[in-house]
């Protein structure tokens, strides 16, 4: 079943369409917040916080073509939220590497600072170069997707991602 039929489905109260529907859309989903949020621990949250808008929401569903587009817009209001509760934290919390001995290799350490390189050469793109290539960098969908997913022609997704990736090179190479 598609998902326009699983979450009519939803709507109705169905969990095992809940689950189908969860299933198809996860890494989708998950991808696109973490490309506004930039954090993979707020994304969880968020995420989780999406598909049980969609849950309470789905009887309210109004086809108007991709139900994929309509979960994004829960989820990116969602994430504007997200930034309007937060005020602005130290991206390091040192209470990580407590305990750690002079002299060793702190793996929280050698982990954030690939986390930090990766975020920065993320943070050079524009939004929505950003949300296509973690879409499709780490929710392994396909360009085609992506222009359904976002409702936006596959030459201009192509051309974005192309254009994300090499600045993002040149950044890393500085």
């Amino acid at each position: 079943m598609n998902d326009e039929g699983l979450l009519k489905r939803v709507g109705m109260g169905d969990a095992e369409a809940f689950q189908q529907l969860y299933q198809n859309t996860d890494r989708t989903v998950y991808s696109f917040i973490l490309s506004i949020l930039k954090n993979p621990q707020d994304a969880e949250e968020v995420m989780q916080e999406t598909y049980l808008k969609i849950w309470t929401s789905a009887a309210s569903y109004q086809s108007q073509g991709k139900p994929l587009a309509w979960m994004f817009t829960i989820a990116r209001n969602l994430c504007y939220m997200k930034f309007r509760e937060q005020k602005k934290q130290a991206d390091i919390g040192l209470d990580d590497l407590d305990g750690e001995e002079a002299g060793e290799i702190c793996l929280p350490l050698e982990n954030l600072a690939d986390a930090m390189v990766l975020k920065a050469a993320l943070e050079i793109l524009k939004e929505d170069e950003r949300q296509i290539v973690l879409l499709h960098a780490s929710a392994g969908l396909k360009h085609r997707e992506i222009a359904s997913s976002l409702q936006i022609p596959l030459a201009t997704v192509l051309s974005k991602y192309n254009r994300a990736i090499k600045k993002m090179k040149r950044h890393l190479k500085d």
